[in-house]
């Protein structure tokens, strides 16, 4: 159900995962630390990195494989205060996704606090299926970051902060989950979509599908 077949699972051959969200016939977005590896101290390769479809208990409807990754030049994870603001990957796809996952837009508008977002992804809770939660707030920025209070673990890392799109006609990815806050007061951070969205008219310009 849309947005959700949208939001896909992404893997490392190292056996990481984060979520990701579709947002082209070949593109995915996702969290930039999701694919750092900390062992050589430099970002996994292309070739490293899948795409899981419609992931569910170990189950899928399509792997497809990564072609090519872009991450914002001033974001390095082997910092010892990396960019948080910085923290995005846009991957290439070897292949268009399934017909059946429409690819989601992007809103790269300013948004004021107050307002309703969702957010989901496959948490450390219960990775093996995809978690949602569709009640929460935008509470405003701080740091080049969206901070909302939508509940967020490890896991949920490159998933899409959704808002109402244009006219109210569907869900549009706002931002993408990079870091969740300390308890007992919610409040997790997500990359304003702004940050990624001239690389994505970049590639749609130039005839990227």
């Amino acid at each position: 159900m849309a947005p959700w077949r949208s939001v896909v699972r992404v893997q490392t051959n190292l056996a990481g995962r984060c979520t990701g969200a579709l947002v082209g016939r070949r593109t995915v977005v996702t969290a930039g630390h999701c694919l750092f590896n900390p062992r050589t101290r430099r970002f996994l390769q292309a070739s490293s990195l899948h795409v899981l479809f419609g992931y569910d208990r170990g189950e899928f409807t399509r792997h497809v494989t990564v072609a090519q990754v872009a991450t914002d030049p001033a974001y390095d994870p082997a910092s010892a205060t990396p960019m948080a603001a910085a923290d995005w990957a846009v991957l290439t796809l070897s292949e268009p996704a399934p017909e059946s996952v429409p690819p989601l837009p992007v809103d790269a508008d300013a948004l004021p606090a107050g307002t309703p977002v969702m957010l989901g992804g496959y948490s450390q809770d219960r990775a093996q299926i995809l978690m949602a939660d569709r009640d929460c707030r935008l509470l405003g920025g701080s740091g080049g970051l969206l901070v909302h209070d939508c509940d967020a673990t490890r896991g949920t890392s490159g998933g899409p902060l959704l808002v109402r799109a244009a006219r109210g006609e569907g869900w549009a990815v706002a931002g993408v989950g990079v870091a969740a806050g300390n308890a007992p007061v919610v409040r997790n951070f997500a990359v304003p979509s702004a940050r990624f969205a001239a690389l994505l008219a970049k590639d749609a310009a130039a005839g990227q599908p």
